[in-house]
């Protein structure tokens, strides 16, 4: 089945796949919106119980564990169910993001992983683009609202309101990766002494102590590499107790 399209950024499949395998307990996992079926697909080949789930069955693989769902709705499996659950360019699409994740983490085995890949709008190439044009990278022109489509992309999500959406609902972000950087996105590194200036300079007026120190790690992972120049953000938020 190695001709079921992906449907995702190149390597995106396989740096989620990379962070699942970290984890000592893989099964069950769950796998929303499964699409076509390709990363269901990479787990069945390694005989993990996998639960497809998205808005209808387009599954280009056979999968007895196959649900119907609609991700802005409840979800239909029974509280803690799952160790894991991969949302591979999912959550851009959603009309209510924090309805999901608070949906993922009820399904969720507490101490369980929720793996999130979306357009990583925070990498200064899609920055650029945005001054210029009012639109990110990944959502170059206006949507089409004459003929809505659960393939927009409604909710780009940038890291800080992506980490705002997980801690405040039960997780809390651990790692986080990118797909590949493009060549052309290191054209853009010039911007990074005044990028970080700028940003330590708005943290810094931040009165609340405790977010003070907040700020501080966030913008540690602003300026990582994966999201300065990575064109997918991806990453991995665990249930907490």
């Amino acid at each position: 089945m190695s001709s079921i399209p992906e449907n995702t950024s190149k390597n995106t499949h396989q740096v989620v796949a990379e962070l699942l395998f970290e984890e000592t307990e893989v099964n069950p996992v769950l796998d929303i919106p499964s699409g076509a079926g390709a990363f269901t697909n990479r787990l069945l080949q390694k005989e993990i119980e996998v639960h497809s789930a998205d808005i209808e069955n387009i599954l280009m693989v056979k999968n007895e564990h196959f649900r119907v769902a609609d991700m802005n709705e409840v979800l239909p499996y029974d509280d803690g169910f799952f160790n894991n659950a991969v949302c591979i360019d999912g959550i851009e699409h959603l009309e209510n993001p924090f309805h999901f994740v608070r949906e993922c983490g009820r399904v969720l085995k507490v101490g369980g992983t929720l793996l999130i890949s979306t357009p990583n709008i925070n990498s200064l190439r899609s920055r650029w683009r945005w001054f210029w044009t009012s639109h990110h990278n990944k959502n170059k022109s206006p949507l089409d609202e004459n003929d809505p489509t659960p393939l927009h992309h409604i909710n780009m999500f940038s890291y800080q309101r992506l980490r705002y959406v997980l801690h405040t609902n039960g997780f809390e972000i651990e790692k986080v990766r990118t797909n590949r950087v493009k060549g052309i996105s290191w054209i853009y590194s010039i911007f990074v002494p005044f990028a970080y200036l700028f940003t330590s300079f708005v943290f810094n007026k931040e009165k609340i102590i405790n977010q003070k120190e907040v700020n501080q790690t966030i913008k540690k992972d602003l300026f990582s590499k994966s999201l300065l120049f990575g064109e997918t953000m991806i990453v991995k938020a665990r249930r907490r107790p």
